[in-house]
């Protein structure tokens, strides 16, 4: 009876708790049932599901993201803001383009790894995203977790990125794919012996996508990983054309990109409207003012239709795996064609029901942990040890 009294009274004394402990049961109920669950994976193809299945283990596990912060917008912002930074040191090189124009290649060559001969070592591509670099933590935390598995990796840092001054009056899209083709040329030609497979994320992402697509056996690689893309471009600019989006996301990246073009303002004036591009509040503003003109479109829906990846799956003849959350505010679920991943091969499909625009955020203190990293880790581990012709 005594105990009994001692909490009664120190429920009188703190008469918020019982609204505390609803709210936190109502929370984590929520957060069990609706929250955590498994991917959905969609894919036809035989060999690459054995693959998946036999050795990325993540696949077959719940995705925890971190409970506090597992909302789109949330985990898409703080991802950046709390992500450690691995001390990687790169050995840059700068490629000069057919046009005159320059790209800039980080390599972490991995030497010190006496897992594989540096003829022969197994490399990977890493494309950045929109306004990313070599420097971007997604993309140093990509390379640590490469160089454990003792592979090398090579960041493609786009014109005018990463350092690599704009030399011409061209920078980059989504749709177009020469500058790749040229970067995979070279690093074929550096290492002739080492397969090379593409990891690209968000633009990044979509022009490694499209160039797959377009150059199907002959692309170089032998496979491609692409994380968080917009599938439709159309439905893409929709999207970040929402309030909320609008104000955490699209208007943020147009300043970027106008600013890359104030600062080169010397190169461009003479055959764009510059001034009408600074003016530019969203990403399709500046489209429609800069990149498909640059580019050679008749429009710029001409540019994002090219630009489009959900109808090319079928063009795909190296294996892809690709990750997207169904929460992302760059690419809207309805707009991810998992139909057409179960009709066509060469492709794994995975959608997790939160994660944010690269987020993928899991734990309670997200330093370190990323569920991307770890689809990312296992599936590069398993191709290049394994291939893709299981039994």
């Amino acid at each position: 009876m005594e105990a009994l009294l001692q909490v009664v009274n120190f429920m009188q004394e703190n008469p918020s708790l019982p609204l505390v402990i609803t709210f936190g049961s109502l929370y984590a109920a929520y957060y069990l049932f609706s929250v955590v669950k498994k991917p959905r994976i969609a894919c036809r193809d035989k060999r690459l599901q054995q693959l998946i299945e036999r050795h990325c283990p993540v696949a077959r596990e719940y995705f925890w993201p971190t409970w506090w912060c597992f909302q789109s917008h949330a985990q898409t912002v703080m991802r950046s803001i709390l992500q450690s930074r691995p001390p990687i040191v790169y050995r840059s090189e700068f490629l000069q383009m057919p046009d005159g124009g320059q790209v800039k290649l980080d390599w972490f060559d991995n030497s010190e790894n006496s897992h594989h001969p540096d003829h022969s070592r197994p490399t990977v591509l890493l494309l950045p995203g929109l306004t990313g670099s070599s420097e971007e933590t997604y993309i140093l935390h990509s390379v640590q977790e490469a160089a454990h598995l003792g592979y090398r990796s090579v960041v493609f840092n786009n014109r005018g990125n990463g350092g690599a001054d704009l030399l011409t009056p061209r920078t980059y899209s989504a749709a177009n794919t020469e500058d790749l083709e040229c970067v995979v040329t070279h690093i074929k030609s550096v290492c002739p012996d080492a397969p090379v497979i593409g990891v690209g994320v968000s633009l990044g992402g979509m022009i490694l996508f499209n160039y797959l697509a377009s150059t199907g056996k002959n692309s170089g690689l032998s496979a491609g990983m692409c994380i968080s893309v917009a599938w439709n471009v159309f439905e893409s600019c929709v999207s970040l054309e929402k309030p909320l989006n609008l104000l955490f996301f699209n208007r943020y990246l147009a300043r970027l990109l106008v600013k890359k073009i104030e600062e080169n303002i010397q190169i461009f004036e003479r055959q764009f409207d510059v001034n009408h591009v600074l003016q530019s509040n969203t990403i399709r503003e500046f489209d429609s003012r800069i990149t498909y003109k640059m580019f050679g479109y008749e429009s710029c829906d001409h540019y994002y239709k090219h630009a489009s990846l959900h109808d090319k799956i079928h063009a795909l003849e190296v294996p892809v795996l690709t990750l997207n959350a169904a929460d992302d505010p760059f690419s809207p679920l309805h707009a991810i064609p998992v139909e057409e991943a179960h009709q066509n091969d060469n492709i794994a499909m995975v959608v997790t029901s939160h994660g944010g625009h690269i987020g993928f955020m899991e734990g309670a203190i997200p330093r370190n942990n990323s569920y991307m990293y770890r689809w990312f880790s296992q599936y590069i581990d398993a191709v290049f040890k394994h291939g893709t012709k299981q039994d």
